[in-house]
């Protein structure tokens, strides 16, 4: 079956990372902060070019700031923003994978297995927010199947005859499990698949969505069969 065109299934193409939410505490608060202060400063413009008799009728007669204070606030929330976005980007995670052909041990028998692994390319630490699964069976023609959880993954693909530890083993990832930052490259394995699984199973997806440390979240989906039908016969060191 490698390097054929298995039916009209279309891959899911989307895996690269983005950032699915922001920090609503340490994001969103400075910017609301920054756009009152805006407001009182277009508000204080306003007043500051009427007449004396205007400002002394209601409304125009309410002075929320002096000018002195409110361009003091307005430079550090502005400030603030600015360094918030700026930590934001230099600590967020990167999140890699990488998958090749080993004699690891991974299944039983030390068979040739598929191993799939996901690393934290980043500088700092990132938690692990959420873990899903997504598997496309043979002779599916589209990638439509929920998400779900691995042991679900797990029971349907026992149910389609694959065992584990045998064709498959999958790695189940708790919420607030830490990717740590690492700059070797080194993995956590993901999965490890046998041949006639890699054969037999059209697509199987994690996704995996972490929070960094200043509380944005970042999601990328795995595709764990990508490469492994069109290496499946190179030699395995």
């Amino acid at each position: 079956m490698s390097g054929q065109v298995r039916n009209n299934f279309t891959p899911l193409t989307d895996t690269s990372q983005r950032r699915v939410r922001r920090s609503p505490l340490l994001f969103t608060a400075p910017l609301v902060l920054l756009g009152l202060l805006v407001l009182i400063l277009i508000w204080e413009t306003l007043r500051g070019n009427m007449t004396a008799g205007a400002r002394m009728e209601w409304p125009w007669r309410l002075q929320l700031l002096d000018t002195e204070a409110l361009g003091s606030l307005l430079a550090v929330a502005a400030g603030a923003v600015l360094a918030r976005a700026q930590y934001a980007r230099a600590v967020r995670p990167f999140l890699g994978w990488q998958g090749t052909w080993t004699r690891g041990g991974n299944l039983k028998g030390n068979a040739p297995a598929w191993r799939v692994g996901v690393l934290n390319g980043g500088q700092h630490v990132a938690v692990i927010e959420a873990w899903d699964c997504r598997v496309v069976l043979a002779d599916c023609e589209r990638d439509d199947a929920s998400w779900v959880d691995v042991t679900e993954v797990a029971a349907d693909l026992t149910a389609a005859g694959y065992t584990v530890a045998e064709d498959f083993q999958l790695m189940s990832f708790s919420r607030g499990f830490p990717l740590v930052g690492t700059a070797s490259h080194e993995t956590v394995l993901v999965g490890a698949f046998s041949k006639r699984f890699v054969q037999g199973v059209e697509a199987l997806y994690m996704r995996v969505r972490v929070t960094d440390v200043v509380g944005d979240s970042h999601e990328r989906v795995i595709d764990c069969m990508r490469g492994a039908r069109a290496t499946i016969n190179a030699p395995i060191d």
